[in-house]
């Protein structure tokens, strides 16, 4: 039989949902709203700044940008950067974690401290930019790729997971003829998918969201990203406003909103299949250092 909740207890919890309650009606608002401007008529977006439900619905919005051409060139590199990018991130993330968590290894301590130093101290814009040129990887979709390649703090958040599997099942491996590549691959990273799925998904958004490196590196615009784009599609609907262009459709901000969807929602779609492993890989690379 358990133990009889107090008006406090019941109170505390009360006060909880009310305020949690809150903080996602704030959360999901902005979003809302953003959904429903893409969805109106240019009058109904105009006539209140709070839009909860659309009374008349047209995707006036989303035919326009469809039928940019640019549009789909842009969502291309995206998904390229986005999956091939995420790939060699994890695969070099868990090999340098993997390598970190061995204590026979000299100079690890060393190492760490190199890695660790670069989350305070970096060697500028200018001298990366000038790297990036030296490279060869100027107008390159790789220059979206290899420069960020590594994360120190997934780094970090994937060795601490790491750390906490049993020495013995490597050892029983090793007894059974497994080096270290065999190791790693086939206990290692079965054991550790939870971790991998979390790093996974902070990547993955990451690079979805490439702007900055793209705005420094690309300016052919065949190879944009798909932030980039929207970038100036947006500008060229704000000059458009400004010198009075034609098509008053224009001068809405459903097209913004429709921008922000269309670049928002993939993100969106694909979490829910992550979210298990993601509070799980959170809270167990956290536990032990």
């Amino acid at each position: 039989m358990g133990m009889r909740r107090g008006l406090a207890s019941k109170t505390f919890d009360a006060a909880n949902y009310l305020i949690m309650s809150l903080i996602a009606l704030a959360t999901l608002y902005p979003f809302w709203d953003s959904l429903i401007v893409s969805i109106i008529p240019l009058d109904e977006s105009l006539a209140s700044n709070v839009h909860l439900f659309p009374k008349t619905i047209t995707f006036e919005a989303y035919a326009y940008i469809f039928k940019m051409k640019e549009l789909w060139s842009s969502y291309g590199v995206t998904i390229f950067v986005t999956a091939v990018g995420t790939l060699i991130s994890i695969v070099v993330t868990l090999m340098a974690a993997y390598a970190l968590t061995k204590k026979e290894l000299k100079g690890r301590r060393l190492f760490l401290f190199l890695i660790v130093f670069t989350m305070m101290f970096n060697g500028g814009l200018i001298p990366t930019y000038m790297v990036i040129k030296q490279l060869g990887m100027m107008n390159s979709v790789w220059s979206l790729i290899v420069p960020t390649a590594l994360s120190t703090y997934n780094l970090i958040v994937m060795r601490s997971f790491l750390q906490s599997i049993p020495e013995s099942l490597e050892e029983s491996a090793r007894m059974d003829g497994c080096n270290d590549i065999g190791v790693l691959f086939r206990i290692v990273v079965p054991l550790s998918l939870p971790a991998i799925a979390t790093v996974s998904l902070f990547y993955a958004v990451f690079r979805w969201n490439e702007f900055f490196t793209a705005v420094m590196y690309i300016t052919d615009k065949e190879k944009w990203p798909l932030q980039l784009f929207m970038r100036a599609m947006l500008l060229e609907n704000e000059a458009s406003f400004q010198g009075g262009g034609d098509n008053p459709f224009l001068l809405g901000q459903s097209i913004k909103m429709a921008s922000i969807m269309l670049s928002a929602i993939p993100v969106m779609l694909i979490y829910p299949f992550f979210q298990k492993y993601f509070v799980q890989g959170v809270t167990l690379g956290a536990v032990k250092e």
